[in-house]
């Protein structure tokens, strides 16, 4: 039962992200890559409140995986950074942090491009 309970507040957290996305998509003249930005502004603005901690303790999945939860990783990675290497770290902590996913990103982008071919889009 423990487990199913895990599963629920990632969902619920998860999906309430994608609610705010769809209604800020719905109902403002914000174009989806600024609000994927704003995702990751907040994550960093409220991992440096000290709120989105509890947040990710909590939700487990539903608050690292989104980009907010990249917003948070960034910002705890150069916390941590600054506080072992001083203001250098401030530079190079987010990228360590957040290393792990951006190669993954470019790696499986690149996977996926080599096996599929584009198709134009009909006329």
């Amino acid at each position: 039962m423990e487990g199913l309970i895990i599963y629920i507040k990632a969902f619920l957290v998860g999906g309430l992200f994608c609610v705010i996305g769809q209604v800020l998509i719905d109902h403002t003249k914000l174009t989806p890559a600024r609000i994927l930005t704003s995702y990751v502004v907040a994550g960093v603005i409220l991992s440096a409140l000290g709120l989105y901690q509890p947040l990710a303790d909590w939700a487990g999945a539903g608050a690292c995986v989104p980009l907010t939860g990249f917003g948070h990783n960034l910002a705890k990675g150069i916390r941590e950074a600054v506080a072992k290497d001083g203001l250098l770290g401030a530079f190079t902590g987010g990228f360590t942090a957040a290393s792990a996913g951006l190669c993954a990103a470019v790696f499986f982008g690149l996977l996926v491009s080599l096996i599929f071919k584009p198709k134009d889009k009909g006329k």
